[in-house]
């Protein structure tokens, strides 16, 4: 991903700021540059009450004149704020030419600097910006963050920071610090500093000082859900933000990686149809290792780890080695391919229960129990059913399945591009051949595909 903008922060105190323009446009970004402690000269023909009574307090240098070329020498940060396209353009040329970082007001493209909309919890400071695309939005969001974080979140950040050293000297390894200051600020004495019970705060820091040792390994087997980034649950989430090692497979939507921390190793354990990838072995083996060195592991299925997903093998490895594990349950394709569609995989007229099977060929066959599968009052989802397809809708009505049965396969679930082919079993299989589906897919056959093409996605 390719940013427009780094988010950086600067400091500016006691650096020479410009601001050409002295109007109320030009007022905020001349509050916001001393509030950051920087040396503001304005150049301006006329200025407005405000910007003069800066200037006569001695707050600002104001200059009652048109901008010219050679006023941006010198200066960290220049903005132009005139309103007048010609005189921001010629800011912008001089500025670009000198190396100098300039913001022009409502015109990203006459910037290489912009500001962003600001949650303000001194010294935590949370910057939200759209590149300049739509400030109105980035106001929207800065709300919507505004009244999530606590008006305290400020007093946590001075209350670690007075006590960085005295952890630093108490805890060698980096990872334990980390884990440490986790479970400080994310637990009860974060609770209780924003709750105003510094004292206790203290206390409770003291105790898990005393008790602080080498950090214990942890795996956490999440399910990633079917596709839709917005499907994986909040716990997973937040293990996800908090792990050192990220091991995924190739059912992960990549936009949830990013969910990520920035210094989390990411590590592609997938496999993809006709290859098989990282055997499951090593997997273990990989969760293992960097278990017993003390790190937070995430293994990110598609899915959920129990349905298909071989959580049960890693789980059991692990325990055999004495490792923390946590099973955090995801959105199974199946359900994200039915809810998508619209159709119920249970209803009292037409479904009492749901079957999963794979289709999953082994030596050229696909080996289920044929007679089972065949029951009107019951839903059959088949995952990985597309090389395998022919072969299992006939052995379906074989085994007795009433070929008009309705049948759907949808492709790539829940992910804006999905599809879906809805036919009866027998002519599924012509169907899916004459279209462009390559995976990953699941066929859903009972009565219940009826229901299909009712569900909003919203």
């Amino acid at each position: 991903m390719v940013v427009d903008y780094l988010p950086l922060y600067v400091d500016l105190r006691d650096k020479a700021c410009l601001v050409v323009g002295a109007g109320t446009v030009a007022l905020r970004k001349i509050e916001l540059l001393l509030q950051a402690g920087a040396q503001v000269q304005v150049v301006a023909p006329k200025a407005a009450e405000a910007v003069q009574d800066l200037a006569a307090s001695g707050k600002v240098s104001l200059e009652p004149r048109s901008y010219v070329s050679g006023d941006q020498a010198g200066h960290a940060l220049v903005i132009a704020a005139t309103g007048a396209a010609p005189v921001d353009a010629q800011v912008f040329e001089d500025c670009r030419a000198a190396g100098i970082l300039v913001n022009t007001v409502d015109s990203p493209d006459l910037s290489s600097a912009i500001f962003p909309s600001i949650v303000d919890r001194d010294p935590v400071l949370v910057a939200v910006s759209t590149g300049g695309r739509s400030p109105t939005l980035a106001r929207i969001v800065r709300g919507w963050l505004e009244a999530r974080l606590p008006p305290a979140l400020g007093r946590v950040a001075e209350f670690a920071a007075a006590r960085r050293k005295a952890v630093k000297q108490n805890i060698e390894s980096v990872a334990a610090r980390r884990k440490f200051w986790e479970r400080v600020v994310g637990g009860a004495a974060g609770e209780m500093l924003l709750s105003g019970d510094d004292e206790r705060a203290g206390q409770q820091f003291e105790r898990e000082l005393r008790q602080a040792g080498p950090p214990a390994g942890s795996v956490a087997l999440v399910g990633a859900g079917p596709g839709d980034p917005e499907l994986i649950t909040v716990r997973g989430l937040r293990l996800l933000q908090q792990a050192d090692v990220v091991l995924y497979d190739n059912l992960v939507n990549e936009r949830i990686l990013g969910y990520a921390r920035r210094e989390a190793e990411r590590i592609y354990v997938g496999k993809r149809r006709r290859f098989a990838g990282v055997r499951q072995e090593a997997i273990n083996e990989m969760l293992l290792e960097h278990a017993l060195a003390g790190r937070s592991v995430v293994r990110l299925k598609g899915g959920d780890p129990f349905i298909f997903g071989r959580g049960g093998e890693e789980i059991e490895t692990l325990a055999a080695h004495g490792i923390d594990c946590a099973v955090v349950p995801g959105i199974t394709a199946a359900l994200g391919a039915a809810s998508y569609a619209g159709i119920p995989l249970t209803h009292r007229d037409l479904a009492h229960s749901v079957r999963f099977v794979t289709g999953h060929r082994v030596h050229d066959e696909v080996n289920l129990n044929w007679p089972e599968l065949i029951d009107p009052t019951q839903t059959l989802v088949i995952y990985m059913g597309l090389l395998g397809l022919r072969e299992i809708c006939a052995r379906l009505i074989a085994n007795g399945m009433p070929p008009d049965t309705p049948a759907l396969m949808v492709e790539r679930a829940t992910l804006p591009d999905h599809k879906e082919i809805t036919a009866s079993l027998e002519e599924l299989p012509e169907a899916v051949a004459g279209s462009d589906v390559r995976g990953p897919t699941i066929v859903i056959v009972g009565e219940v595909v009826k229901f299909g093409g009712r569900a909003l996605h919203l």
